[in-house]
């Protein structure tokens, strides 16, 4: 007979006590950084002069690093400093689909908006035309879309897992590795499952920005002013490489869900994600476009 769980119990990023403090202070520093930026961002962006496809998609960007943070950090300062560190079975299955959702639409919000850099340079005269009010939200509409539908699909494979009575997960946030690792029936099909799943949601989109920057680069070449070239290389090398270490970090976790890879080392990867990335991402794609800093200099 199998025990019915009501609740989990979060390990941490660190079992020793002597870090916690550290722990708490510099994360929610990270976290207070990740708020500022991307709620700045979110206000700049409305601004009448920033009424492009691309200031668009940098608000739903940022409003989509601020969820995954808040569904991932305030838990985990306060298990960095409470002794209860459980989870309930419906708060566990809530933030499972909520990390997974937002995960998924962001990488998919990602390849749109390497489109739309690609047709903003490739084609610049009917760029208007092309990326017009109705295919943007339409865009965001279908990468919200198969972010659910991977979630719920996810979700729903996850927790029909039978956990015998375990309920420690050695992880800060309830996520797919830790709870198929704590599972004590087989796993292999789920495991090829979850594979094909990280197939669709991070290595096609990472290959279609990848294919969409290429182009990028190609029409770059060809632009005669080496300072603009020069402006266009940086902006495209920054883009990449925040998108090259969330795929990094995203395949490394979900390709071996059950691996015998470090656990701490799957935790350090999780933190790259959920807590470093979305503080980059206005650094990275917004604050350095002049722009964006012109707006926030006037309503500063």
């Amino acid at each position: 007979n199998h025990t019915l769980l009501t609740d989990f119990v979060l390990s941490g990023l660190s079992s020793r006590p002597e870090l916690q403090h550290l722990l708490f202070f510099t994360i929610c520093l990270v976290y207070s950084m990740t708020l500022f930026g991307n709620l700045l961002i979110c206000m700049v962006t409305v601004h009448p002069t920033l009424h492009m496809p691309m200031y668009f998609f940098l608000r739903v960007l940022s409003f989509l690093d601020i969820s995954t943070a808040s569904v991932v950090v305030p838990k985990m300062l306060v298990n960095l400093l409470a002794e209860d560190r459980s989870i309930s079975y419906t708060g566990c299955v809530t933030q499972l689909y909520c990390v997974v959702f937002l995960a998924a639409t962001e990488w998919y919000l990602l390849a749109a908006m390497a489109y739309d850099r690609y047709v903003a340079v490739c084609s610049p005269l009917r760029y208007a035309a092309i990326m017009n009010t109705r295919v943007c939200l339409s865009l965001v509409l279908l990468s919200c879309c198969s972010g659910n539908v991977v979630s719920v699909v996810q979700t729903a494979w996850v927790f029909t897992l039978s956990f015998c009575g375990r309920r420690s997960i050695n992880y800060y946030f309830c996520d797919i590795p830790p709870l198929v690792t704590l599972s004590c029936t087989d796993t292999s099909l789920y495991e090829k499952q979850i594979i094909s799943a990280t197939v669709l949601v991070i290595l096609t989109p990472f290959c279609l920005i990848l294919l969409s920057y290429a182009c990028i680069i190609s029409s770059i070449l060809k632009i005669s002013s080496a300072e603009s070239r020069h402006k266009t290389f940086s902006t495209c090398s920054s883009h990449l490489t925040v998108v090259t270490l969330y795929c990094a970090s995203g395949t490394l976790i979900y390709l071996q869900p059950k691996s015998s890879n470090s656990q701490d080392t799957k935790k350090i990867l999780a933190l790259v994600y959920t807590t470093v990335i979305p503080t980059l991402n206005p650094l990275i794609y917004s604050l350095r476009n002049k722009e964006v800093k012109e707006v926030l200099i006037r309503v500063m």
